[in-house]
């Protein structure tokens, strides 16, 4: 088969992968049906809306993505634990929420969406604005001393990583 049959196809093959995957996850089994019908969903979906895609991410660092994924996953559990020690330990008037505003560094629309994605995925934090020109992006944290360094943190834990990968 030519490449641009095989790309008109499947013109995003990760996301048909992925459709396929979170077909199986959301029917909980794994039968012929399943993947079958997984299949043909990842196969359409991309399909059909390929034409609000003009231009594709191309990901040249798919281990570095694994290699975020986890990190996020990581964290999401590190996460879940403060934040819930902070909710049995501490009094309401005892917690330091603030507003953060992250200056962005990158500028792809996937790289963005996945850091404010990070963000509000990571309990304790909440993706809240982006700038009119995406170059800001404001963040709720429910329990910060100082709100320097939790943009610090934002920037070197996730956004460089992103850099890395989308740019």
């Amino acid at each position: 088969m030519p490449t641009s049959t095989v790309r008109r196809l499947v013109p995003h093959p990760f996301l048909t992968l992925v459709l396929i995957v979170t077909w199986c996850l959301l029917a909980n089994t794994i039968s012929l049906g399943t993947l079958v019908l997984g299949i043909i969903l990842g196969l359409l979906i991309p399909q059909v809306t390929f034409a609000y895609w003009p231009d594709a991410p191309r990901n040249s660092r798919p281990m570095k993505l694994i290699g975020y994924s986890l990190l996020v996953i990581w964290d999401i559990v590190v996460a879940n634990v403060e934040v819930a020690w902070i909710v049995l330990t501490r009094r309401n008037q005892d917690m330091r929420s603030t507003w953060v505003t992250i200056p962005l560094d990158i500028r792809t629309p996937e790289a963005i969406t996945i850091l404010a994605g990070t963000i509000t995925l990571t309990p304790g934090t909440v993706s809240a604005d982006l700038s009119d020109g995406g170059h800001c992006l404001l963040v709720h944290a429910l329990d910060a001393d100082d709100p320097v360094a939790v943009r610090n943190e934002i920037k070197s834990r996730y956004e460089a990583r992103l850099k890395e990968i989308f740019e």
